[in-house]
């Protein structure tokens, strides 16, 4: 009789898990992003909750955690409850670029959090004022060589990836390009525009607006590949410093622990909602190309992405004191 009861209860939670994961979302799932409202990583964000809410029926909420590069937010993420119900769309820095440049750090990517998918990427631009005399990557390699210690670049704040896309062309390309930090997107192309900086590497969709008019010149793009918004670009890689890739990317994750079956439907949901020619659009606004990738594929990304910055911060000596 007691074996009879132990084999029942035994195959009752057996079939009570697939129910759960069958049932799930259950109730409203925070999305945690780790910016403030109205950024980049907000304004892809807030779209995504909305079409996950018409299709669980439940409310997907953005819950903005912004500061420390986005470690405030991806801490909160990786330490909630790893129930389905706190997911964190993470940018690049938070997952990948800081653990090279932050000796210590309050959770760990890859032991605290569990790639779901990546689901868009976009490149860095490099511009300039039009006064500066070149019109290719080539010429501007060629007069920092010239003038070494004299061309400013600047980014939205230091430690970003703008900043390391900078540093990994000195070391690449042998030139001494100096780094002037902002804060954030605005002012540093107000400077450029105002000629009080030489050249910028700065996000796409703050400079895309201008990429017609003569306030700015710009000559590459940071990506492997040249951007869909910026077809007639090349690249820096194709421009002779070969293998550049630095890009802004973006990523859903759940904390370490979540049921499988979760984190398989949330990865299939969003895989849905990047093929959306709504979401599709509004992140071509941002400049940012849907990708769309497996958990696999995603960890993987994440694994490459963080040995990768660890090479460039190290090679490069770029610190944050």
């Amino acid at each position: 009789m007691f074996f009879r009861s132990c084999v029942i209860a035994v195959l009752t939670v057996a079939g009570i898990a697939p129910a759960l994961a069958q049932q799930y979302p259950a109730k409203t799932v925070r999305i945690v992003v780790p910016y403030p409202p109205g950024g980049g990583t907000d304004l892809l964000g807030r779209p995504m909750a909305q079409k996950l809410t018409e299709k669980w029926g439940q409310t997907a909420i953005i819950d903005n955690r912004g500061g420390a590069s986005g470690m405030v937010g991806a801490e909160i993420a990786a330490k909630s409850p790893p129930d389905g119900y706190t997911i964190c769309l993470c940018a690049s820095a938070e997952v990948a670029l800081n653990v090279a440049l932050y000796p210590k750090m309050n959770y760990d990517p890859e032991r605290d959090l569990v790639a779901v998918t990546q689901v868009a990427i976009s490149p860095l631009v490099l511009a300039v004022h039009p006064t500066m005399p070149i019109k290719s990557v080539k010429e501007f390699i060629a007069l920092a060589k010239k003038r070494p210690n004299e061309i400013g670049y600047g980014t939205a704040g230091a430690g970003g990836p703008h900043h390391i896309a900078g540093e990994l062309m000195n070391l690449q390309a042998g030139i001494k390009i100096v780094h002037v930090p902002y804060k954030g997107g605005g002012p540093q192309l107000a400077d450029l525009i105002g000629g009080h900086v030489h050249s910028v590497f700065i996000s796409l969709p703050v400079i895309a607006p201008h990429a017609k008019s003569d306030k700015v010149r710009i000559v590459a793009v940071t990506s492997a590949k040249r951007s869909q918004a910026l077809p007639d670009t090349p690249t820096l890689a194709e421009s002779g410093l070969s293998g550049f890739d630095v890009s802004q990317w973006w990523g859903v994750l759940v904390p370490r622990g979540t049921q499988p079956s979760i984190i398989k439907k949330l990865e299939a949901d969003f895989i849905e909602l990047t093929k959306m020619g709504d979401i599709r659009a509004r992140m071509a606004t941002l400049g940012a190309e849907p990708l769309g990738s497996t958990s696999t594929e995603f960890a993987a990304y994440i694994r490459n992405e963080i040995a990768k910055y660890r090479r460039i911060v190290k090679e490069a000596k770029i610190t944050l004191s």
